[in-house]
């Protein structure tokens, strides 16, 4: 089946009809035959695909008589056009016929026609890419003919070969003209009567087979619908082509709604100035007059075609400069040399000095005129040695709008089974909306033999946290649809996408090498994209780990985000078993956790971790060079200093003397806190709030919340499990421990156990779900203060003597 067979089997709209008639060899060839020789004018009107029986991959095109010319039975007539285009499957061996019947598939061409128009484009622009592709091409075969034949290019040059685009607005036409090889009366008929039939591959197949491959490496055109698209935007399209090979040109035209189209001999005026090449001219449709605007179309070249070898000329609206006399200043110029004139001539002196000239000043017009759009150089299909460092920078900055030189630059080939060849940019800042940037990646541009495809394929050349990346792949081998619009999932792409992934990390390693501050500049810009690479991308996370960068309890200021876990590892005290990362919204709430108290007083360095995406960046990450990462607001926090026998004991010791009181708050705050503990990592806060190690931290739980389309029962199974850990050393904790003993009841004593608790879940980093009773408490504790400092007053002053 051809490749257009294929894809319009897979739109759902299809309609496919069997026939079970045998169609007599003889009365075929006779009936097809009495087709082409029904009208011998020069005009000739003729049903697409089927002028002639053709046999191409292993499929028939030919015109299908009536079934009564047949002889035909009335029960097997149909009830639409008999003109079909038939595709016949391979033929099957003598004994397979014997054993059943051969069935012809038969599709109708209008409906074929309307799929391409209205099913396989999503971009009315492509049209233009098509058609100007197809222009490219044919300029290429004349090349390579005219290497054997010179005598083919009628006196020019191959530098002369060129595409021109001209639109009118007020006849709402444009026209695509190239001065390629042309096309013969029936290569129209062959090329543009018979759907899904690709000259181009073709001669790439010719070239194969002649082992010149490498020379049609600019070819384009694969699929042989590209032409079709032209009714994206047109009513009628109007072709009139010369070839060295017929000695007169020929115009081929249709219609949008026809299944049909005429081949006549070009009038003078359609061949006017056509030594040979092609000249397409589509008759806009009432929508689409902007096609017909210079601004359009050279916008549209820009876009997809900057690259094509020939040279594009749109007719533009040209500003031009020219010389004109400013009238006021030579009006002024003049006065004041007669002024001087007269001066002279009263005081009887002889004035030698010439007339003045007339000032000119320089004056902008317009001017319609041919105006070249693809001036830029493909620099990617140029060896890398051959490329200066200006010459990538100002590259980088035309084709992706930006205006610093970019921080790194890889230019590679990839050569084997498949091939490409690639340009990837670091840029030198990111954008402003990063946020979108994440939406839909626009990061490389991808190129299918120097032709713009697309820039939005998403995820299929970069991981979404590569999207900063820009860059251009240009491939032969890649699988796109017959659209040339969807990047089809294949080994190829996933090939592409590794070697585009390990360039990416390869500029990001030299960059973070350098001896300046450009990794610093990068990491400001992009740090956000690599810690979501180590969530997303397990096989690259170990690279990516070690690209990452902090802020510590030993950087200086919240800017020097500079120490990467490799130093962390290096700088680490001996007895230091794990890095430890505390998280907060802000480095001086890092600073002032209560989690920390223990940590400063071993001489530990934490990392800081005030960005949302970063904890959850090191739950993932878990472990870089044998070492554990650990959060210090998570339960069974070893920080090394318990492996002393004699530390242990002290430690239970304490656990026992406290024993009451622990047991006491597990009570009392029971549904509040799973467990009560004896902290070993506090020195001085009385008590704190820590989180079961497979659940959110404080820190985490507080993002979660502020999510706006957030699920409540996912927070609610998430949440840790709190454990409230007390400081036995703390003079708090001792008088809630005589308390305790002495009266466990006493409202005192469970208000005291309240105020504890609230005081914990804000050190802790919690929120408290009823901020107003406790702030009755601490209202209530400050009256109590201040009646005991009133109680006090007035005991120390003295009573008066009477």
């Amino acid at each position: 089946m051809s490749a257009f067979a294929s894809a319009v089997s897979t739109h759902h709209h299809h309609r496919v009809m069997a026939a079970r008639t045998k169609i007599p060899r003889g009365i075929r060839s006779s009936a097809a035959h009495s087709n082409v020789n029904a009208n011998p004018s020069n005009s000739k009107v003729v049903s697409i695909g089927f002028l002639r029986r053709q046999k191409h991959n292993n499929q028939l095109f030919f015109s299908t008589p009536s079934s009564s010319t047949l002889g035909v039975p009335s029960s097997f007539k149909s009830s639409t056009k008999t003109t079909r285009t038939v595709m016949m499957p391979k033929a099957s061996t003598t004994e397979q016929e014997q054993a059943g019947e051969t069935f012809e598939y038969q599709a109708e061409v209008n409906r074929l026609m309307d799929l391409i128009v209205n099913s396989l484009y999503s971009n009315k622009d492509v049209f233009l890419r098509e058609l100007i592709s197809n222009a490219s091409d044919a300029c290429d075969k004349l090349r390579f003919r005219s290497v054997q034949e010179p005598e083919i290019l009628n006196g020019q040059s191959v530098t002369d070969l060129s595409i021109k685009v001209r639109g009118q607005e007020s006849d709402k036409t444009l026209t695509i003209e190239d001065n390629g090889i042309g096309m013969s009366k029936d290569e129209l008929v062959a090329n543009l009567g018979t759907i899904a039939n690709s000259g181009t591959s073709k001669v790439m197949e010719m070239l194969k087979q002649q082992n010149e491959a490498a020379s049609g490496e600019n070819l384009i055109g694969k699929f042989g619908v590209g032409f079709y698209s032209s009714f994206l935007v047109a009513d009628t399209v109007k072709v009139t082509s010369k070839s060295n090979d017929d000695g007169k040109a020929w115009t081929w035209e249709s219609k949008i709604d026809s299944t049909s189209y005429t081949i006549r001999e070009a009038s003078e005026s359609e061949a006017k100035d056509l030594v040979r090449g092609t000249r397409i001219t589509l008759k806009l449709k009432d929508e689409c007059e902007e096609y017909a605007t210079d601004k359009k179309l050279s916008s549209l070249v820009k876009t997809y075609s900057e690259f094509i070898t020939f040279p594009i000329e749109v007719f533009s609206t040209i500003q031009k400069s020219k010389q004109v006399e400013d009238i006021e200043a030579t009006k002024a110029k003049k006065e004041e040399w007669e002024k001087k004139k007269i001066e002279a001539e009263a005081k009887g002196e002889e004035f030698t000095e010439p007339e003045p000239e007339k000032v000119m000043k320089e004056e902008m017009y317009d001017e319609q005129d041919w105006k070249t759009q693809n001036n830029d150089k493909p620099i990617w299909t140029l060896a890398p040695k051959d490329v200066s460092d200006d010459q990538y920078n100002e590259f980088f900055k035309t084709t992706f709008k930006e205006f610093l030189d970019p921080l790194a630059v890889s230019h590679f080939k990839v050569e084997g089974e498949m091939e490409f060849k690639s340009i990837l940019y670091v840029p030198g800042m990111a954008p402003f909306e990063q946020q979108d940037m994440m939406q839909k990646s626009k990061s490389i541009k991808l190129f299918v033999r120097k032709v713009f495809i697309s820039d939005e394929f998403d995820e299929s050349l970069l991981p979404r946290y590569m999207t900063f990346i820009r860059g251009i792949v240009d491939s032969n081998d890649l699988p796109l649809n017959v659209s040339r619009e969807i990047l089809q999932e294949s080994k190829v792409v996933r090939v592409i996408r590794r070697r585009l992934v390990s360039k990416t990390l390869g500029m990001l390693n030299e960059i973070s090498k350098r001896e300046n501050e450009d990794y610093k500049t990068f990491w400001e810009g992009f740090g956000r994209q690599l810690k979501l690479g180590v969530i997303e991308d397990v096989a690259n996370r170990k690279e990516l780990a070690g690209l990452l960068r902090f802020t510590t309890s030993k950087s200086a200021s919240d800017q020097e985000s500079n120490r990467s876990l490799s130093d962390y590892i290096a700088d680490m005290p001996e007895a230091q078993k794990a890095i430890y990362f505390v998280a907060g919204d802000t480095r001086k709430q890092c600073e002032n956790s209560p989690f920390m108290e223990k940590l400063n007083k071993l001489g530990y360095e934490v990392l800081y971790c005030t960005d949302p995406i970063d904890e959850v960046s090191m739950a993932n990450l878990a472990t870089f060079e044998e070492k554990e990462i650990k959060d210090i607001s998570k339960e069974d926090l070893d920080l090394g200093d318990e492996d002393d026998e004699e530390q242990k004991k002290k430690n239970e010791q304490i656990a026992d003397e406290f024993k009451t009181v622990t047991e006491w708050l597990k009570k009392e705050l029971v549904g509040e806190v799973e467990k009560v503990e004896v902290s070993s990592r506090l020195t001085e806060t009385p008590c704190i709030l820590v989180t079961s190690k497979f659940g959110w931290s404080a820190n985490m739980e507080r993002i979660m919340k502020a999510q706006a389309m957030g699920d409540a029962r996912a927070q609610d199974y998430m949440k840790g499990k709190k454990t409230l850990e007390i400081n036995p050393f703390s003079p708090v904790i001792k008088q809630l421990k005589m308390r305790v003993e002495s009266a466990p009841d006493a409202e005192e004593t469970k208000e005291m156990c309240k105020l504890l608790f609230d005081t914990a879940l804000l050190t802790s980093g919690f929120s408290i779900d009823q901020p107003a009773e406790f702030a009755e408490r601490v209202f209530k504790l400050m009256t109590q203060e201040a009646n005991l400092e009133s109680e006090k007053k007035s005991a120390s002053i003295d009573p008066e003597v009477v």
